[in-house]
């Protein structure tokens, strides 16, 4: 078995915004798939399009909605559960950008849609808001993630969500889909923003409420403006958010939770519900920060020099039925992904910060250490499986493959 170290936790993911529009009679098959179906999707490799965009609709004054058309041809490639993202890729001042968005919609056959928040001096991001419009075509990536439901069933249960800002995007459509999948399922929501200007989906929220009014709790929380509760107002810090597990949402009465924001608010939020007793396994999160925090990655890897006679790892990876090889300098410190860009530029990636899993392969030979892991699951790690943007060789040779 190949041995797998995994070091200290950081920060970088994504962030994301968008919308909820839905028809009533979305196709059943894709409810049944989505949550509690019990034929959760294998993970598949990631790969991408290039899409049309169909609209962008401003959202707030510093967010817009961009839904892409997807071709027929392309329709079972785009499937997707609520909670799961897309990858964008476009080359801008000379760079090849990608940032990753989740999916702000229920299911639906034809058109993704994310949504894409300006954050000051994020590139992608200002782009976006700025100069993309409908008829623009851009690189989209086949959706992935795992920040899904596990529930085999919803009847009955109650789900909560804690999100602040962008992180409301999953939850959007993880809570339409729950609600209208079974008519006696419950979802929670505690969504803080610093303003309400900053609110994103805040006139589909209230029409989701008017939907399922005896279903669906909804507490705004806003950190610079006084609310009626003073449990609404200010920061949620760890005293509030104790208040809020007592008065709101008990822990006792909750079957899954999904959180969805920066590190701080989740971190805390994880270590709340454990000290409360939650299982691990009823806590599913997701991380974001903003585009301005993001490096510019390399398109084919940064480059590393050989140099004759020096200490070398020997990293070999299987992608599409095909091998390569390539050899890595002890002294440069590189990852396995950026290893295997430097040979071949179609090595599946988004993120490159641990968080969205696109890069995932599985160790077949040597050892590898880990330095951030925030995609893969208890069970994938025990499998061998890696993040390869993280993993760098601790043994002479290592061996890992894409496509299992």
């Amino acid at each position: 078995m190949a041995a797998i170290n995994l070091g200290s936790s950081g920060a970088p993911a994504r962030s994301a915004a968008g919308t909820l529009t839905t028809d009533a009679a979305i196709a059943d098959a894709f409810l049944q798939s989505a949550v509690g179906g019990g034929t959760a999707p294998k993970r598949r490799r990631a790969r991408f399009h290039r899409l049309e965009v169909d609209e962008v609709r401003p959202l707030t004054d510093d967010s817009v909605e961009v839904t892409f058309a997807v071709p027929d041809e392309l329709a079972d490639d785009y499937t997707y559960l609520p909670g799961q993202y897309v990858a964008l890729r476009r080359e801008i001042d000379g760079h090849e950008l990608r940032r990753s968005y989740s999916i702000c919609r229920p299911p639906v056959r034809g058109s993704v849609s994310v949504a894409i928040k300006r954050d000051l001096g994020g590139q992608f991001s200002t782009w976006a808001n700025s100069e993309l419009a409908a008829g623009d075509r851009i690189d989209v990536m086949s959706p992935q993630g795992t920040f899904t439901s596990g529930l085999d069933s919803l009847d009955g249960k109650h789900v909560v969500g804690i999100a602040a800002g962008s992180g409301i995007t999953p939850l959007m459509a993880l809570a339409h889909t729950v609600l209208a999948r079974s008519d006696d399922a419950r979802f929670t929501l505690v969504y803080t923003n610093r303003s309400t200007r900053d609110v994103m989906f805040l006139e589909e929220l209230a029409e989701l409420k008017d939907r399922y009014p005896s279903r669906l709790a909804l507490h705004h929380v806003l950190s610079r403006e006084q609310r009626t509760a003073p449990l609404l107002s200010g920061r949620i810090d760890a005293e509030k958010l104790e208040r809020m597990l007592d008065a709101l949402i008990p822990p006792s009465t909750v079957d899954e939770w999904f959180l969805c924001g920066p590190f701080e608010l989740v971190q805390l939020a994880r270590d709340t519900l454990e000290a409360r007793g939650v299982p691990s396994g009823r806590v599913r999160y997701e991380l974001f920060t903003t585009d301005a925090d993001r490096a510019t990655e390399p398109r084919h890897g940064r480059p590393v020099v050989v140099e004759r006679g020096e200490a070398t790892f020997d990293i070999e990876f299987t992608l599409d039925g095909n091998s390569s090889s390539v050899e890595s300098p002890v002294s440069a410190n590189e990852s396995i992904l950026n290893a295997a860009l430097r040979v071949r530029g179609d090595v599946p990636f988004a993120c490159a910060g641990g968080v969205c899993g696109t890069c995932r392969a599985r160790v077949i030979e040597g050892s590898v250490n880990m330095t951030e892991n925030y995609a893969l699951e208890p069970d994938e790690l025990e499998r061998g499986y890696v993040l390869t943007c993280q993993s760098h060789p601790t043994s002479d040779r290592v061996v890992v493959d894409y496509d299992v």
